[in-house]
């Protein structure tokens, strides 16, 4: 079940990078990925992925970057594979940048998720896996429904209308708070 919390957790973290990110290159914050909860789930796999294998690069930093560069990597061109073919709508496109691959992956990223694994495994990971541990048993009971519900909605709805500003359903009543009040 710790697998579950990590990739809850990791997915969590990864959202909250992206709006970071998203507020620091482009002034927007809103970058979602499900319908409701605040997750990106190709960061939960890619970290899940990478924690698989740490143990056995875990003394050894520059394997472990590179390591980890490609486990994220090999994962992302498989989100966005999933995303495109499976989904029918893309979340990114790296066309352009330096050292993509079919716009799904590109090398400053790939250098970026090697950094961004160091940090995790040997700062973040510890106090990740301390917190994964105190959760109750029973919060599994309602957090993976949850999980597997707003993954089924955000799908049938990203499939449907082909956009992904469709898991934005709370755009329109914040603009219209903002004209009211």
């Amino acid at each position: 079940m710790q697998w579950f919390w990590y990739f809850m957790i990791y997915s969590f973290l990864g959202f909250l990078a992206e709006v970071i990110f998203a507020h620091a290159r482009h002034g927007r914050t809103d970058r979602k990925c499900l319908l409701v909860l605040p997750l990106c789930p190709v960061y939960g796999l890619g970290a899940c992925a990478v924690l698989g294998i740490a143990p056995l690069v875990y003394s050894r930093p520059a394997l472990l970057f590179l390591a980890g560069a490609a486990v994220c990597t090999v994962v992302e061109y498989g989100m966005a594979v999933w995303y495109e073919c499976v989904i029918g709508v893309p979340f990114w496109d790296y066309t352009g940048v330096t050292g993509n691959l079919h716009g799904r992956v590109c090398l400053p990223f790939s250098l970026a998720w090697g950094a961004l694994i160091l940090v995790t495994v040997y700062l973040v990971h510890p106090a990740v896996a301390a917190l994964a541990a105190r959760i109750p048993a029973a919060a599994y009971l309602v957090t993976a429904p949850l999980l597997l519900t707003d993954f089924a909605a955000s799908s049938v709805l990203l499939r449907r209308t082909g956009d992904r500003r469709s898991l934005q359903w709370y755009a329109a009543l914040s603009h219209r708070l903002r004209a009211q009040g």
